[in-house]
């Protein structure tokens, strides 16, 4: 994964959780098994596990202790009222923020032809 990627993905980790968990409670293995279907492979469990624990002390979600056959009891999170709340919260930036991203990117690859480096100096010089 790529140093921008990298950056970015801390920006939106938390919410990226936060809509798996309005889908339905999951344990912390769960949502890092459902990132890497969705293609974020490269995301450390334990960066999950810090984000569920910073989460849980804001308040965002429930947590209740289910018996595992393997070992002590998991921790399954589900969103609550704050946590739905902090979601649409979330929802709200991404949009606007994805709006102005599309808008810059239209405007400025139209005035930068592809063949050119950002400076205008032409690729290779």
């Amino acid at each position: 994964m790529g140093r921008h990627m990298t950056e970015m993905l801390k920006g939106t980790l938390e919410g990226i959780i936060l809509a798996i968990l309005a889908a339905r409670p999951a344990y912390g293995y769960e949502i890092t098994a459902r990132l890497r279907d969705e293609g974020f492979v490269e995301i450390a469990e334990g960066t999950i596990y810090a984000l569920l624990l910073r989460i849980e002390q804001r308040g965002l979600v429930d947590v209740e202790r289910v018996p595992s056959e393997k070992g002590p009891p998991r921790k399954v999170f589900s969103l609550n009222v704050q946590g739905r709340a902090a979601l649409a919260e979330f929802w709200s930036t991404w949009s606007f923020l994805v709006g102005h991203i599309e808008h810059l990117r239209a405007t400025s690859t139209d005035a930068a032809p592809p063949d050119t480096a950002p400076t205008g100096t032409p690729k290779g010089a």
